[in-house]
């Protein structure tokens, strides 16, 4: 997914009951011994310079909600045969946790975690939902196009060339990679007549904000309602309108309802404001049986139980404690950093996912709060961060 969000106040941390608190509230540490199945000894971590990780004071306080657990164990599949491009496990170390089938919990990530902070674990919650537009299944006038991924669209990650600059994308012509087309050039029929339309959106502005979000839902005339998740992007910088908008002095809180007011208000200007985001998401259809949008990881993602982050600060699939503000009410327990984001950059920057609908969008469209966290490790990749 593409979840991408701006900045915003101070939040004050207090705490949010969660579910299957037990009735003495759990402190999470280090255990006094290794786990009887320690995993083979692996190099010891490495981690971007500009990120310090170092094991961390216990939480006080700490719950989990079945949901987390439920998050975590849809990971564990992709965890057990995974690089973590963060450096900070192996494949190994989240074997004997995955194996465990404990379904408390609490009680669960207690023993087979440690809380690491990385730097001063100060960092930015955003929120991130899956919307739910209109849909066309043939063009009408000023409908928007949902495109498939093309197939010569190809990411390279730099580092099997022993490159530093994460992944690229672009398109394979002949022998040669080459630059995809921006967004203003893709609506103005860079893929057309490749029989790559999924679909139509009707409103090619709520389309705009679905390829923010990443995945959605498209509402078919017939009363279907088809599923598309994030599969691809084109590889150019994405940039935020609403930034735009706020630097020239044309809104001064742009949230995602006053931007929209805007672009319908100012057709011309706005249609032309959105292809200043040269960013383009490409879908592919999800089955119907699945119970959320596909996450980076490859799996469903859970309403406020999973969140965003950088895979190359924070090891994807890997639980998270988050201390912020949600909605106007504290937010305090833990998700599964089980998606990313093209802007979701750096140590300590989450996006949680919200859910479906207009309630999760309401919620999420406004946040962003100064946040607190921990990343919970497994034991035996924690004690390979200690001196």
């Amino acid at each position: 997914m593409s979840p991408l969000r701006q900045t915003g106040a101070l939040a004050a941390l207090a705490l949010l009951a969660a579910c299957a608190t037990p009735e003495k509230p759990a402190v999470l540490t280090a255990p006094p011994a290794p786990p009887a199945a320690t995993p083979e000894p692996a190099a010891p971590a490495i981690v971007a310079p500009a990120t310090v990780a170092r094991p961390a004071d216990p939480i006080a306080g700490f719950a989990a909600s079945p949901a987390a657990l439920q998050a975590f164990r849809r990971a564990c599949p992709r965890l057990l045969k995974r690089e973590d491009s963060s450096g900070l496990t192996t494949a190994a170390d989240w074997a004997v946790a995955c194996a465990d089938t404990d379904s408390n919990p609490t009680t669960f990530f207690a023993r087979h975690f440690t809380p690491v902070i990385l730097n001063d674990g100060k960092g930015l919650a955003t929120g991130y939902f899956e919307p739910e537009i209109a849909g066309l299944y043939a063009p009408a006038p000023g409908a928007a196009p949902v495109l498939a991924r093309p197939p010569e669209l190809v990411d390279l990650n730099l580092k099997d060339w022993a490159i530093s600059g994460g992944t690229i994308r672009g398109l394979v012509k002949g022998n040669r990679v080459v630059r995809a087309p921006d967004r203003a050039t893709i609506e103005t029929g860079a893929f057309a007549g490749r029989n790559l339309e999924l679909a139509w959106a009707a409103d090619p502005v709520d389309f705009f904000f679905l390829q923010i979000q990443g995945s959605g839902r498209l509402g078919m005339p017939d009363g279907k309602v088809l599923r598309i998740g994030y599969d691809g992007q084109n590889g150019h910088q994405y940039v935020a309108i609403g930034k735009l908008l706020k630097d020239r002095g044309i809104l001064p809180k742009p949230g995602m309802a006053e931007i929209k007011a805007w672009i319908r208000a100012n057709p011309a200007e706005g249609a032309a404001l959105m292809r200043e985001n040269p960013s383009y998401i490409f879908f592919r259809k999800l089955p119907d049986s699945i119970d959320g949008p596909i996450g980076a990881l490859g799996v469903p993602l859970i309403a406020e139980a999973n969140a965003a982050t950088d895979p190359t600060a924070t090891p994807l699939g890997a639980p998270v404690w988050v201390e912020t503000m949600v909605d106007g009410q504290p937010f305090r327990r833990l998700l599964v950093a089980s998606d990313t984001g093209g802007a979701i950059k750096g140590p300590n920057r989450y996006d949680i996912f919200l859910g479906a609908g207009a309630e999760a969008g309401r919620k999420a469209g406004p946040l962003a709060a100064p946040l607190e966290a921990r990343i919970l490790l497994p034991n035996a990749a924690a004690e390979r961060l200690k001196p």
